[in-house]
C-alpha cells in the first residue's frame, strides 16, 4: 500500500479540529488548577485624574475575600519602574497597573479583588468604595490637528514614511486632480476568547502561567522582568487563543495582575476580564487622513500626497505604517508622505489586523477611485496605467509580484467588463447596484524560529516550537509540512506549540508565522534525516554507506536513495538499532539571525485585488453587499482549506470595517459607550452572502525557501475601499468617513 505523504498544497482538515469540536481544547480560563482564587478587576469611572480614597475594609470583612490590591499595597516590583519593555512596546513608558493614584485614561484597573469564587470576587469589587478627584481630559482626535508631532521614535521596527521627487511640481504638471479627507474611528478587537491568565502556584515562586496571549514568550520575558524570576519559575502556557487580531501581541494587564496576586498569596489565582473590559487595552487608532492625486492626460500618475494623523496615549507613542504603502503601490515620481502623532486621555492604541496598512488602504484606495472618476477611466484601467513593477520606496525589485494577474483573474472572476460607469446606471428591480474595487499589499516578512523534530521507535515524529495558534491553522499546517518533509503520513505526526518549555519561536503576528516556523520545521527535519542517516550507516546498509543528505528521500515512512528507490530503510527501524527511544534534531537560527542583519536585496510583498458588488435601497440607503470576489498573490499556500478560511475571514472584517464597526467615543466622558457585543457592531451570518477566493499561482524562490507569503492580513486590505467605492457607483454619494452608516448616505 502506497501512503500519501504529499500534503503541501492539499486542502487538510485541522488536525485541532476534533478537540476544538469536542471541547478537550483548552483555553486560559479553563484550567482548573488545586486550590484557586479569583482575582476580579475594579475599573475607573473617570477619563482623568487620581484617587483620593479606597476604603477595602467592608469589602476585606466578607468571609471568602482573601484581599484588595491597590496603588496602597502594591509591593514595589519591577513593575514600578519605567525600565520594563515587552517585545513590541512602542516607545515611552509602559503603563503600570496600580502602580500610583493618577488616573490615565476610563477604565483603567485601580484594584483586584481576590476572593475564594467569582462570583463572590465581583460582587466584592461592585461595593469596593473608592472616591476620585476627576480632571478635564481630552479624548477628541480632531481638536488636537495643531498639536500633532513626527514620532521620535515609536514602536519597534518603525520606519518614518519617505517621500521622493516633488509633489508641488507633480501637481502642477497634472491635468486633473483629486484632493480629499478620509477617515475612521477607532475599532476594538473584540475576540470570542476574552483575556484571562490562570497563574498555577507550584510553591517557592515556581508558577505555570496560564495565559491568554500570542506570544508565550512575551509573556514570559515580561512576567520574568518585573518580577524577577527565572525562566524556570515562569513556564507560561498557551495551547489554544480563541481568537487575538493584534490584541495578544502585548501582555496585558490581567497577566501583570494575576501573577502578582499569587506571589503576594502564594496561591493559584485565575483574572479574567469582562467584555467591557476588553475596552480597557489596546484599538485600532481613530486616523484622519488627506490624500492629494494628480494625473497627466494619459492617466498616469504624476503626484501622490498621503498624510495622516493617528492618536497615540499620553504615554507611548504608538506607531504604524498608514501612508508608506502610497510610496509603493502605484508608479510615481513626485510622493510626498507624512505621519503625525496627537496625544489624548486614552490608552495606547495597539496593531490590529493589517495594522496601518488597513487605515491607509482605505484612503488611498478611494482617492485612486476618485481619481479614475476624475481622470474618466475605469478604476481598474486606471490601477493597470500605473502599475508599478518595482518598489520605488525601496528602489528594489519585488521577490515576485503577480499583481496585475490578481486584478485580471479577479475581474474576470466578477464579471467587471459589464460595469457601466456612470453612478446610478445599474439596477436590480428598484434596487441601485454598485460595482467598486480596491486592492492592498503587504509584507512577506520571515523571523527567525527554533523547532525540534524527534522520531520515535514506532515511528511516530513530533515537531515542536514555542509559536502560538490563534485560529490561522498553525497547527495543521506545520503538520503538513513535517509530513512531508520526513515522508510521513499526517497521522504519523504531532506538531506540540503554545509552551515556554519548547523552542523559542517570534510572537504570533505580521503574518510570519507560517515563512518564519515552517521554514524552520523544514530546516529542524532536515537536520533529523541527517541524524537518521548516520545511524543507518551503522547498519547493515552499505547502500547507504557513502550516501550524503542530498542523496536520499524520505517517502512511505522510508529513507531511500533518490539515484534507486528500491534502497531503502525504515525509519522505524532506524530508530529502533539506535538503542534510543528516539533520535532528536533542532535547527539553528544563526543564519536567519545574519541574514536579517543584511541589506534587503529585494522587496518582498503579497499582494491582492478585491472586486465588490453592493445592492442600496434607493429610500431607505440600506446597503447589501451581495458579492466579493478576492484575488491573492500570497506565494506558495501550503494549506487552500485554512487559506482560504483566512481570506474569508478578512474580507468579513473587510465588511465590518466598511459598514458597522466603530468604537463610539462620549467625549464628555472619555469612554468608549458601546462596550458590548450587542451595541459594537460586527458582520453575522445575515450580513455575509456570496465571497469567492482566488489564489493567484505565484512562484517565490527568493522569498524563502518555501516560497511562503503570509495572508491573513493581506486578504483584508481594500475590502472597505472597494465597499465604498461600490456605493459611491450605486449612489452617487461619496462618503470618506468610516464606517458608512444609513444617516451618512440619507
Amino acid at each position: 500500500m502506497t501512503l500519501q505523504t504529499d500534503y503541501i498544497g492539499k486542502p487538510t482538515s485541522r488536525v485541532d479540529g476534533p478537540a476544538k469540536v469536542t471541547g478537550t481544547a483548552k483555553y486560559a480560563a479553563e484550567y482548573n488548577v488545586p486550590n484557586l482564587l479569583y482575582g476580579y478587576v475594579v475599573s475607573s469611572p473617570i477619563a482623568k485624574g487620581k484617587i483620593t480614597k479606597i476604603d477595602a475594609a467592608p469589602v476585606l470583612a466578607l468571609p471568602g475575600v482573601q484581599q484588595v490590591f491597590s496603588h496602597e499595597n502594591v509591593p514595589h516590583y519591577a513593575l514600578l519602574d519605567r525600565s520594563y519593555k515587552d517585545q513590541i512596546a512602542p516607545g515611552g513608558s509602559p503603563f503600570r497597573p496600580l502602580h500610583d493614584a493618577e488616573i490615565k485614561y476610563s477604565l483603567q484597573p485601580v484594584a483586584l479583588v481576590v476572593a475564594d469564587t467569582f462570583e463572590l470576587a465581583r460582587y466584592a469589587a461592585s461595593i469596593l468604595h473608592i472616591e476620585y478627584e476627576e480632571a478635564a481630559h481630552e479624548t477628541e482626535l480632531s481638536q488636537h490637528i495643531d498639536e500633532a508631532y513626527e514620532p521620535g521614535r515609536g514602536k519597534a521596527g518603525y520606519q518614518p514614511p519617505k517621500s521622493r521627487g516633488n509633489f508641488g511640481k507633480g501637481w502642477k504638471e497634472g491635468v486633473a486632480h483629486m484632493e480629499a479627507q478620509y477617515s475612521h474611528h477607532a475599532q476594538h478587537h473584540n475576540p470570542m476568547e476574552m483575556f484571562a491568565t490562570t497563574v498555577e502556584w507550584l510553591g517557592d515562586k515556581n508558577l505555570n502561567i496560564y495565559d491568554k496571549t500570542q506570544g508565550a514568550f512575551n509573556s514570559q520575558l515580561l512576567v520574568t522582568k518585573v518580577f524577577g524570576l527565572s525562566k524556570d519559575q515562569a513556564r507560561v502556557i498557551s495551547k489554544y487563543t480563541g481568537g487575538g487580531f493584534g490584541s495578544g501581541l502585548r501582555p496585558q494587564y490581567q497577566l501583570l495582575l494575576a501573577v502578582m496576586a499569587s506571589l503576594q498569596l502564594e496561591r493559584s489565582v485565575r483574572v479574567s476580564l469582562t467584555r467591557e473590559q476588553m475596552f480597557s487595552f489596546g484599538h485600532r487608532a481613530e486616523t484622519l487622513q488627506h490624500v492629494a492625486l494628480a494625473t497627466a492626460a494619459d492617466g498616469s500618475l504624476t503626484g501622490i500626497n498621503h498624510f495622516a494623523v493617528a492618536e497615540t496615549s499620553q504615554f507611548e507613542d504608538f506607531t504604524e505604517n498608514v501612508v508608506g504603502w502610497s510610496g509603493m503601490l502605484y508608479n510615481c515620481k513626485n510622493v510626498e508622505l507624512g505621519y503625525r502623532l496627537a496625544k489624548g486621555d486614552i490608552y495606547t492604541p495597539l496593531d490590529m489586523r493589517a495594522p496601518g496598512a488597513a487605515s491607509g488602504s482605505i484612503a488611498l484606495e478611494i482617492a485612486m477611485d476618485e481619481m479614475a472618476y476624475a481622470a474618466g477611466l475605469d478604476p481598474l484601467e486606471f490601477r493597470l496605467r500605473n502599475y508599478s513593477d518595482i518598489d520605488q520606496a525601496q528602489d528594489l525589485p519585488y521577490s515576485s509580484k503577480a499583481l496585475r494577474k490578481c486584478y485580471h483573474e479577479g475581474a474576470a472572476k466578477f464579471g467587471w467588463e459589464q460595469r457601466t460607469p456612470e453612478p446610478g446606471s445599474m439596477r436590480d428591480g428598484n434596487l441601485l447596484v454598485g460595482w467598486g474595487m480596491g486592492g492592498g499589499v503587504w509584507d512577506a516578512s520571515k523571523m527567525p524560529a527554533t523547532v525540534k523534530a524527534s522520531l520515535d521507535a514506532d515511528g511516530h515524529l513530533t515537531v515542536s516550537s514555542g509559536t502560538n495558534e490563534i485560529g490561522t491553522g498553525t497547527y495543521t499546517i506545520m503538520t503538513q509540512i513535517a509530513a512531508e518533509s520526513m515522508g510521513l503520513p499526517i497521522e504519523a505526526v504531532t506538531f506540540v506549540l503554545g509552551d515556554t518549555t519548547l523552542p523559542q519561536s517570534p510572537i504570533q503576528g505580521g503574518s510570519w508565522t507560517a515563512a518564519s516556523v515552517g521554514n524552520s520545521v523544514v530546516e529542524a527535519c532536515t537536520k533529523l534525516g541527517e541524524a537518521l542517516l548516520k545511524q543507518a550507516q551503522k547498519m547493515d546498509h552499505p547502500a547507504f554507506k557513502d550516501a550524503k543528505i542530498d542523496d536520499v528521500q524520505f517517502a512511505n515512512g522510508q529513507m531511500r536513495l533518490r539515484a534507486d528507490d528500491t534502497q531503502a530503510v525504515v525509519l522505524r527501524d532506524v530508530v529502533q538499532a539506535s538503542g534510543e527511544p528516539k533520535i532528536d534534531a533542532e535547527n539553528s537560527t544563526v543564519l536567519a539571525k545574519l541574514e536579517m542583519l543584511k541589506p534587503p536585496r529585494y522587496s518582498m510583498h503579497a499582494h491582492n485585488a478585491v472586486f465588490v458588488e453592493v445592492k442600496v435601497d434607493p429610500e431607505l440607503m440600506t446597503v447589501h453587499v451581495t458579492r466579493v470576489v478576492n484575488a491573492v498573490a500570497a506565494g506558495r499556500i501550503i494549506n487552500p482549506k485554512t487559506a482560504r478560511s483566512q481570506v474569508l475571514g478578512s474580507v468579513v472584517w473587510g465588511l465590518g470595517m466598511a459598514l458597522m464597526e466603530e468604537s463610539v467615543m462620549d467625549h464628555r466622558f472619555g469612554r468608549y459607550m458601546n462596550h458590548s457585543l450587542a451595541e459594537y457592531h460586527v458582520p453575522v451570518n445575515a450580513d455575509i452572502h456570496d465571497i469567492d477566493v482566488v489564489f493567484v499561482s505565484e512562484e517565490d524562490d527568493k522569498v524563502n525557501p518555501l516560497g511562503i507569503k503570509g495572508l491573513g492580513e493581506v486578504g483584508l486590505l481594500g475590502v472597505a475601499a472597494a465597499v465604498a467605492n461600490a456605493i459611491y457607483h450605486a449612489t452617487g454619494k461619496r462618503v470618506r468617513d468610516m464606517p458608512i452608516t444609513i444617516d451618512k448616505l440619507l
